[in-house]
């Protein structure tokens, strides 16, 4: 079974680094060998995620960024290249929800967040990765989506819009870069018990319930569920996984 081990000294930058997902990919990664550039737009919660890596033995350190600033992305990527003098890796995982409301309701400035977050963020972080990667000749790029970009989710519009962009870009790049030792794939996540998700609960007694019979196990994933497949797309482990949307729904897509 593909483990996603072989991480030694790989170096891993990871955005919306600071909870979540993004943590729990970045703890799993550093029991497993690899060096980490952390970032994400909170500093304070950032510092203290490599605080707590680094306390454990882990070669950590982080970089606060804004991924809708293309002069942000970038500088992050050239401070991972200075620490660390490479970019095997890549985890795009920074990325935001939006109020429930149907498309005829749909607040533009949420909209409008939602896309320059979650898919604007992607691209920026994808074209100054792939330039990195390009010039050292191989590297791994790891796209958070959901399984709201493989169909639809009312009351998700500009959710859903984003995060089909981002399976979108994926395939794409994976196509543009398969000949170049570069491989570009997604992890598609249904409802994961994230601060993200506990928000959306909270306006919402009942929703818990209902989200967890939205899957066939009766239950949410857990970030540390996700984190493991991504850790595996990373990996040389993967080395012939290139443009997949990796759902992690418990067996929602297979009604």
């Amino acid at each position: 079974m593909p483990t996603g081990e072989g991480m030694k000294d790989k170096v891993v930058m990871i955005t919306g680094a600071a909870n979540g997902i993004g943590l729990e990919c970045a703890k799993l990664l550093s029991q497993r060998g690899a060096r980490l550039m952390l970032s994400d737009i909170d500093g304070s919660a950032g510092q203290r995620a490599v605080a707590d890596l680094t306390a454990n033995g882990c070669d950590a350190t982080f970089f606060a960024c804004d991924v809708t600033n293309g002069q942000a992305v970038e500088a992050l990527v050239e401070a991972t290249l200075a620490e660390f003098g490479q970019l095997d890796c890549a985890v795009n995982n920074a990325g935001v929800e939006h109020p429930h409301m149907k498309l005829a309701e749909h607040d533009d400035d949420e909209f409008d967040r939602a896309i320059a977050i979650n898919l604007k963020g992607v691209y920026l972080c994808m074209k100054f990765e792939l330039r990195a990667m390009l010039k050292q000749g191989h590297g791994a790029i790891v796209n958070l989506a959901s399984l709201a970009g493989l169909g639809g989710a009312p009351g998700l519009g500009g959710y859903v819009a984003s995060k089909h962009g981002v399976v979108g870009l994926t395939r794409t790049a994976a196509l543009e870069y398969a000949k170049r030792g570069i491989r570009v794939n997604a992890v598609c996540p249904s409802f994961t018990n994230t601060d993200m998700v506990k928000r959306m609960i909270s306006t919402d007694p009942k929703l818990e319930r209902i989200l967890n019979d939205a899957s066939p196990m009766k239950r949410m994933g857990e970030p540390s569920e996700i984190a493991n497949a991504v850790a595996y797309l990373c990996s040389d482990e993967a080395s012939f996984t290139n443009g997949q949307a990796l759902a992690l729904d418990g067996g929602i897509t297979a009604w």
